[in-house]
């Protein structure tokens, strides 16, 4: 909030210092300031595209007379945060922002572009849409006409009438237009003038600690005109509020179950995912969901491809995949994209390589779930693509996420790197067949971007991820985890630059959340208590421990030590002896000794110990027996099972473990 306040400060003095607010004396042309829509923008976004800014311009004069050269202003727009619009020219800093003069409506056309819905231009009104490029913009005077507006004004797009004006960036927070002429629109018409693809960095905001949100406010400042003044509060005209676009904390899920999922080493998982890719987890594997913060935070990249899902006509959506890029070229239009105004207009100042990128995204929404702390032996699988899930109020869901390749995106070149083909028709609602997941040593990074959403629904990114390994506890696969394998989900990619760029992706975001627990390995482990155990007085006590890991029923065999903990005394009142690590007992083998004389893979004797006596197996499945008489068994003894300390018995140690049978 500070920072906040320190550039609302510093957009009141501008104000104040251009005059802003003010009147020009005589001046011949007024303008008011509005926000076309005041956009609910990501709180984690650099490069967060604001609403329009609309000077609606009316004047007490005729327009220019027709032959003269019509009077030229220079605007300047500021916000309170880094404007992160790209650059498209190093040289001169050449902005895709743009400034639009008495709305261009191209002509309205099927295929592509498609026609917008609900905001069609008709026939007599569209125009050709003519850009004064930034680097020349100074050379774009334009003779008047005379009287008219649309296809027959001064603004209707054919040659030596622009209607499209490109910016240049003029500090971090500003964007600047000049030599624009502003032709007065007669004492009973209006003039539009549309500021548009201005791009925030939001992150450097922040969220509201208050009830009221942040907002991003613009500020229009002119020099070098006498007749054109603009009547906007000091402090700006509100385009944008800032909302966290994730929930935070994901939620994670091991079938109906919260919480994260636990395994055992010794117990192999999914191995049938290994040979064999293409058909789903036998269990439910791992879900981890992250949820919009609001309606329309995940976006495709264009136009064609919500279009094509939603209006086609088709009761199959045909579901494109981004790369054929539709023109986004209407004033205005609200497409619900991550890429903004896009026309493909004469005189545009594009790229060397002269890809069209101006109002461009380089992708849609992406949002990565970033695993750590995995374990060597481990292998990920995620489906190829999800559909997205919300409150449809019974419509047919048509978002849907895929698994990309993230990629650095440069110079307007977009990434379209997919899992999936270019055009594909899937069940709708069913998962894409698991892959794997490359992981880079003990992390692994899941990138999905968004192809298609519903504007109107808070929607939800499932992601299911299976743990697959095979066991071998003698290589100590899986290792096991001293602390939980934990998720992190975010917006991606994560950038550090917070400022324009003619080479860093838009969009881009910063850090957000916090990582949460996704699956914890355990080594298996089978704990015994002998409750009672004597070597003194004429009496002995031998211990039989079996490893039962072998069996008629499939199991797979294991191998570990015993570990003996001697809790009591010794003869004369000393210390209880110390504890005692067996070499490794196979499955279907047993460890025997006696307190007296010790016994097989390298126990030692105890003699003159009583007390009790805590086994710890390194494998799974043990079972204990304690046999107590006088030496020789020649007048007592006794006989008694060890207590199984392991659920679903007693649950001391937290381990998974069989019945005591006693």
């Amino acid at each position: 909030m500070v920072d906040f306040r320190k550039w609302l400060l510093t957009l009141a003095v501008v104000g104040l210092m251009l005059g802003v607010g003010s009147s020009v004396a005589n001046a011949q042309i007024t303008c008011a300031a509005t926000a076309g829509v005041n956009n609910i923008v990501r709180a984690e976004g650099i490069t967060e595209l604001l609403g329009d800014l609309i000077l609606n311009c009316t004047s007490t004069v005729n327009a220019t007379t027709f032959g003269a050269p019509i009077q030229q202003t220079n605007f300047q727009l500021s916000i309170n945060t880094n404007i992160t619009s790209r650059i498209v020219s190093t040289t001169g800093n050449i902005s895709e922002a743009l400034l639009l003069i008495d709305e261009p409506y191209p002509a309205p056309a099927g295929g592509n572009p498609p026609p917008p819905i609900g905001n069609l231009p008709s026939a007599t009104n569209a125009q050709a849409q003519l850009a004064c490029p930034a680097t020349n913009n100074t050379n774009c005077q334009i003779i008047s006409k005379g009287a008219g507006i649309g296809t027959t004004g001064n603004y209707n797009g054919s040659t030596g009438h622009p209607n499209i004006f490109q910016g240049y960036q003029n500090g971090v927070n500003t964007i600047a237009w000049n030599g624009v002429p502003v032709d007065p629109p007669g004492t009973s018409g209006a003039r539009i003038l549309r500021f548009t693809n201005i791009r925030a960095n939001a992150f450097q905001l922040g969220v509201s600690s208050t009830l009221v949100p942040t907002q991003i406010f613009a500020l229009i400042s002119l020099n070098g005109s006498t007749n054109l003044t603009v009547n906007q509060n000091s402090t700006g005209t509100a385009i944008g509020t800032v909302i966290p676009g994730l929930l935070q904390p994901p939620t994670v899920a091991l079938g109906s179950i919260p919480g994260p999922a636990s395994y055992q080493q010794c117990n192999s998982v999914n191995t049938y995912l290994i040979p064999t890719l293409g058909v789903l987890p036998t269990d439910s594997g791992i879900t981890v969901t992250a949820t919009e913060g609001f309606a329309y935070s995940f976006k495709p990249q264009n136009y064609g491809q919500y279009y094509n899902v939603r209006y086609a006509g088709s009761t199959t959506p045909d579901y494109l995949a981004p790369g054929q890029l539709y023109l986004q070229n209407v004033p205005g239009f609200s497409y619900q994209t991550e890429s903004g105004f896009a026309p493909a207009v004469v005189g545009l100042t594009q790229p060397s390589s002269g890809t069209e990128v101006v109002g461009y995204a380089d992708h849609g929404t992406q949002i990565q779930f970033t695993v750590s702390g995995i374990s060597s032996g481990v292998t990920l699988y995620a489906p190829s693509y999800v559909y997205l899930t919300g409150n449809y109020g019974g419509g047919t869901p048509i978002g849907m996420a895929v698994l990309v390749s993230q990629s650095s995106v440069a110079g307007g070149a977009f990434a379209t790197t997919t899992n999936i083909p270019v055009a594909i028709a899937p069940s709708v609602g069913v998962n894409g067949s698991p892959v794997p997941v490359s992981s880079s040593g003990a992390s692994a990074t899941l990138v999905y971007e968004i192809y298609y959403s519903d504007p109107n629904v808070q929607e939800s990114i499932a992601i299911p991820i299976s743990v697959s390994y095979t066991s071998n506890t003698a290589s100590n696969i899986p290792a096991p985890t001293t602390t939980p394998t934990t998720v992190g989900v975010e917006f991606s990619p994560q950038s550090t630059v917070t400022t324009a760029s003619a080479t860093a992706p838009i969009p881009r975001f910063g850090p957000s959340g916090s990582p949460q627990n996704l699956f914890s390995i355990s080594p298996c482990s089978c704990n015994l208590l002998f409750p009672f155990v004597s070597n003194i007085a004429g009496f002995d006590t031998g211990v039989a421990i079996a490893n039962t890991s072998s069996d008629p029923f499939g199991t797979s065999a294991q191998t570990g030590t015993v570990t003996l903990n001697y809790y009591g005394t010794t003869s004369g009142g000393g210390v209880a002896p110390p504890k005692a690590v067996s070499s490794a007992l196979a499955g279907g083998s047993e460890l025997i000794f006696t307190l007296s004389n010790g016994g097989n893979l390298g126990i030692p004797a105890t003699p003159g110990f009583e007390g009790y006596i805590i086994a710890q197996a390194n494998f799974q499945y043990c079972h204990g027996f304690a046999f107590i008489s006088d030496v020789g068994a020649q007048k007592l003894a006794e006989g008694y099972l060890a207590i199984q300390l392991d659920a679903p018995t007693l649950t001391r140690t937290h381990n998974n473990g069989e019945n005591k049978g006693n």
